[in-house]
């Protein structure tokens, strides 16, 4: 396989790039990503067999149900960091290995758990984002690794693509089945 064909497995929406700017109809876009993307998701995924569930999207990287978990895992993670940079000044948040997480028994389950999460997690972002104020969205919580302050803001643009990008990979996979 080539080097293109790995980075399109990879990254088959392209690296997420952060916006220049940050219009409200870019925000209200970005918060309707977030709300459709447990639909989206359940209707590729609900299909698929347990083989299928168990194959990786690219050589060498997560199967599909691992994907699954991990957006689950991923968006909770995220809520709470919204959650601590409406409710503390300056805050650090916790990284954690996702690579990790994802060799993790709970991550052989089934599916429907995680989608099930992933539904309440984004009914409760959603509230959280269309309650926010000019202000809110300026707050940031601070990464541990780059030391950057993430604005709520940003934060909404990358979990809006982060959602795209692994529902590419399950339904870029599903075309190879």
């Amino acid at each position: 396989m080539s080097t293109t064909s790995d980075e399109q497995l990879k990254y088959p929406i392209g690296k997420f790039t952060p916006p220049v700017s940050y219009t409200n109809e870019d925000i209200h876009g970005w918060i309707n990503d977030i709300k459709e993307l447990p639909g989206k998701l359940r209707q590729v995924i609900i299909t698929l067999n347990e083989t299928q569930l168990d194959t990786p999207y690219r050589p060498g990287g997560w199967t599909l149900r691992q994907v699954v978990h991990h957006l689950a895992d991923s968006h909770m993670n995220s809520l709470i960091r919204f959650k601590w940079a409406l409710t503390e000044e300056k805050t650090v948040i916790k990284a954690y290995e996702e690579a990790d997480w994802a060799l993790l028994a709970d991550y052989r389950l089934p599916v429907e758990p995680s989608l099930k999460m992933l539904e309440g997690i984004h009914q409760h972002m959603v509230a959280l984002f269309e309650s926010f104020s000019e202000v809110q969205w300026d707050r940031y919580f601070v990464h541990p690794e780059t030391g950057a302050n993430v604005t709520l803001k940003r934060n909404l643009s990358i979990y809006a693509w982060h959602g795209k990008h692994h529902l590419a990979h399950i339904t870029e996979t599903i075309k190879r089945f």
